[in-house]
């Protein structure tokens, strides 16, 4: 069981009344400003939270199309219970809630920079620990320090752009910058454990947005999007299909599903540090508007220091972007998608169901989560967390799959081998993080199935 940091607290800490009244006056207008402002995205029918590009009240310079209403309706409807549930006082104010989480994604970002600076304060130190004659000597070959100033200020470029991300997370969920200020202050003595999954968040717009990443998305893509066209071979606007992504990182296979034809795409992510990305990527205007140093923070397996240093550019793709028949709902996917349950004609787990601290709950989810007839399409690996309640083979997955009420079928062609036990699932090398540059190569034998719910 994880150890739920202290509460924060203000006790001995001294505030001036100015100060007080300024956070006092914030908590009890954002509310308010909210509700006046939700009702009147019911007259115009377009949601709150799909107005990016100026934050919560501005309009999306994506120029999308409205969807359809119902969804429209559903959209808006859940950026309002996201923004209940971030309130402090809706639940207990712990590790747990769901503005600490923010507030804790949001810290990470803030302090992006600053840790990579320490670290590489760190490698400094131990460069200098060297013999002077080995010192010497790496300098005249291959000039060290100047690789490791390079380096410096490459991170402060990926600074420059967490610190972008930052601002439009702060204005996007609408946290004032006081506050998030007060929470660094209040939490300066916990660790946080966002600080990785910031890194992560941030290296998958390599993974999901980018020309590098191309490679890799048409190795695991292909079986999903085709699985979903042989689903839904004919649809259209007034009948659109619901799918349910969960676990969808920064929305790239969401995105690609929603432009297969007239679907409604419904992706679920817990980790703020992914969501406060994703926003941040939805607000990008043009081709390669932006770009990151991926690699400079772990210099194992290059083969050369060009390798280490190069840019990414991204997004790769701005039309996919800008599809009105997204929604994301952001939190836990065994409670955050309740008032949806039942209503999807299916469900892409894309290296997805592996992620659960109890696996079981999850199939319990995905079966829940559809309709009667409702298909479910799975594609990854089984790499169970660091603290998995339960870890089932994949003959047992699939058991427990079938006890639950699903029905495997067969897959289409070219998505791999059939295992040796069942052969309705398939098995695919692919790669994962992949590098082209890199000597290192991490891959799965990633398992597909296409089940689908009893009626």
């Amino acid at each position: 069981m994880t150890t739920r940091p202290r509460r924060p607290t203000t006790a001995g800490r001294n505030y001036s009344p100015l100060r007080s009244a300024v956070i006092l006056t914030l908590s009890f207008l954002l509310p308010l400003l909210w509700h006046a402002y939700s009702d009147r995205l019911s007259e115009i029918n377009v949601p709150a939270l799909w107005r990016r590009s100026e934050g919560v009240v501005g309009e999306s310079s994506l120029n999308a199309t409205s969807p359809a209403p119902v969804f429209a309706n559903q959209q808006t409807e859940d950026a309002a219970r996201m923004l209940q549930d971030l309130r402090r006082d809706s639940g207990k104010w712990n590790s747990n809630h769901p503005r600490y989480r923010l507030l804790n994604s949001l810290k990470a970002y803030l302090r992006y920079g600053e840790e990579r600076t320490a670290d590489l304060d760190t490698w400094r130190k131990r460069y200098k620990k060297l013999s002077r004659e080995q010192r010497s000597n790496l300098e005249r070959t291959v000039g060290y320090t100047n690789k490791l100033n390079t380096v410096e200020a490459l991170m402060i470029k990926n600074s420059g752009l967490a610190e972008d991300i930052l601002s439009y997370g702060l204005k996007f969920y609408g946290v004032a910058r006081l506050e998030l200020d007060e929470f660094v202050e209040d939490t300066k003595n916990e660790t946080n454990k966002q600080k990785g999954n910031t890194l992560y968040a941030v290296k998958h717009f390599v993974r999901d947005w980018s020309n590098e990443g191309l490679y890799e998305r048409q190795t695991t893509y292909p079986c999903v999007l085709d699985a979903v066209r042989k689903e839904f071979p004919a649809t259209s606007p007034s009948t659109p299909a619901k799918i349910l992504v969960p676990g969808s990182g920064l929305g790239r296979l969401g995105h690609e599903i929603a432009a297969l034809g007239d679907f409604e795409v419904t992706m679920n992510e817990f980790s703020y540090s992914m969501n406060i990305a994703y926003h941040y990527i939805t607000t990008l205007s043009s081709v390669n508007a932006s770009a990151i140093h991926p690699y400079i923070d772990w210099w194992s397996h290059r083969a050369t220091t060009a390798d280490l240093t190069r840019s990414v550019s991204f997004p790769d793709n701005i039309s996919i972007l800008s599809q009105p028949s997204i929604s994301l709902i952001e939190g836990e996917f065994t409670t955050a998608l309740k008032p949806h349950l039942g209503t999807y004609d299916a469900l892409v787990s894309h290296f997805f169901i592996d992620t659960a601290t109890n696996i079981l709950t999850y199939l319990e989810t995905i079966h829940a989560m559809l309709k009667p007839g409702g298909v479910w399409i799975n594609f990854g690996p089984l790499l169970y967390g660091s603290m998995p309640t339960l870890q089932l083979s994949l003959d047992e997955v699939i058991a427990m799959a079938e006890s639950l009420g699903f029905e495997l079928e067969q897959p289409g062609e070219g998505c791999g081998r059939v295992m040796g036990f069942d052969s309705r699932v398939r098995g695919a090398h692919v790669p994962y993080a992949h590098d082209e540059e890199s000597l290192n190569r991490n891959a799965y034998l990633a398992q597909h199935w296409v089940a689908r719910k009893k009626k």
